[in-house]
């Protein structure tokens, strides 16, 4: 009995011994002395199993290779063709401009600057707020995404920039924006036009607004800096109870003109609010923006109309409206343009100060120094 098992336990140790480093502790010597490599475990670019003495690295979408027989392209592929492996930790040691598991995703470039927020291409939002993109109800602050089916979704990433910085790592300090002063009008005769937003409010029972009077809302301005101000609460007109009638809405109208004028730096020095109700209940409001640092066109205003409750900056009663009759747009397109340091002088980006040519002076160079 003894003599049967010493001869089998050399047998066993014969077929060990016949893988190669007896497949290195990371695999099953399998027949014919090949070795069956545990998961992410090989050797060579191939992956063979040889003696299982190598890692094999994490696989994702290739950035760039070869076509299939279908020209098909982006294939799984080892750091994703944009990384060396290192064998020894089964990690990827990416190319400059690639990071993360398999180096599947691209790095931001600078990282930002350490001024703005790295994001996948599919959050990347459009324009600036979210009525750039569709009006027809009041829509969050924010500005529209989209649904990305590309290829690269989930991979290619680039910066959005914080309030007062650009360029695509955000290392420019953005300058004032203001009207070039030397730009005529066509028809110096006809007046002035300054750029007009409507907003339009019914309430959700239209037959009445007993139903959101006192309620309050709030309004957000995005300047040309991407900086964004939200106004104290603005208690809604009603033609019911209070100052009601022409008093009340002269009294809202005049709620409206102060709240945004009392956005902090001045960022609108100086606005008009005109406003009326019509048969079907409606309430218009026409904002006009004739101030100095408001000069041309201006990013839609965003009404803030939901329940925002304890805890929330600023806190809002809300406002029952109906969804279809909510929009704002731009009734009137101002004769004033609005260029980077007034078009007459050149923005330092260190210090988003406007460096302006002889003859204007000025936080944007909008105001003429001296005749030239």
């Amino acid at each position: 009995m003894i003599k049967t098992l010493l001869i089998l336990g050399s047998f066993i140790a014969a077929v060990q011994s016949a893988c190669d480093n007896a497949c290195s502790g990371h695999g099953k010597c399998g027949s014919k002395g090949v070795c069956d490599c545990f998961d992410n475990w090989g050797m060579g670019l191939a992956h063979m199993s040889g003696d299982c003495s190598e890692r094999v690295c994490p696989f994702e979408l290739a950035w760039v290779d070869t076509p299939d027989s279908l020209g098909n392209h982006h294939k799984y592929a080892e750091c994703s063709n944009k990384g060396i492996c290192n064998r020894g930790t089964g990690e990827c040691e990416c190319f400059p401009g690639y990071e993360g598991k398999g180096c599947q995703r691209t790095s931001c470039p600078n990282d930002c600057s350490g001024h703005g927020r790295c994001k996948y291409i599919q959050n990347l939002p459009y324009a600036q707020v979210a009525a750039d993109h569709e009006i027809g109800f009041f829509r969050p602050q924010d500005a529209a995404t989209f649904t990305y089916y590309g290829w690269d979704n989930q991979k290619t990433r680039g910066c959005e920039c914080d309030p007062e910085y650009g360029d695509v790592d955000c290392s420019k300090r953005m300058c004032m924006f203001g009207n070039d002063v030397m730009d005529q009008r066509d028809d110096l005769t006809a007046a002035t036009k300054y750029q007009t937003q409507k907003i339009i409010f019914q309430a959700d029972d239209p037959s009445s607004y007993y139903s959101i009077r006192d309620k309050t809302f709030a309004l957000t301005f995005k300047s040309k800096l991407n900086e964004t101000f939200t106004t104290l609460p603005i208690p809604f007109y009603s033609v019911t109870g209070g100052a009601g009638g022409t008093a009340g809405l002269h009294e809202f109208i005049l709620d409206v003109e102060g709240a945004l004028e009392r956005l902090p730096n001045r960022v609108i020095d100086n606005v008009e609010v005109h406003g009326d109700l019509d048969t079907s209940n409606q309430v218009h409001l026409n904002i006009t923006f004739v101030g100095e640092h408001v000069q041309g066109p201006q990013n839609l205003i965003t009404v803030k109309s939901i329940l925002c409750g304890d805890g929330c900056s600023p806190k809002l009663s809300g406002l029952e409206l109906q969804l279809e009759t909510q929009n704002i747009t731009e009734v009137t397109l101002s004769d004033f343009n609005s260029y980077e340091c007034g078009r007459r002088g050149k923005c330092d980006y260190t210090t988003g100060q406007c460096n302006c040519f002889a003859g204007y002076t000025g936080l944007s160079c909008s105001t003429i120094a001296c005749l030239v």
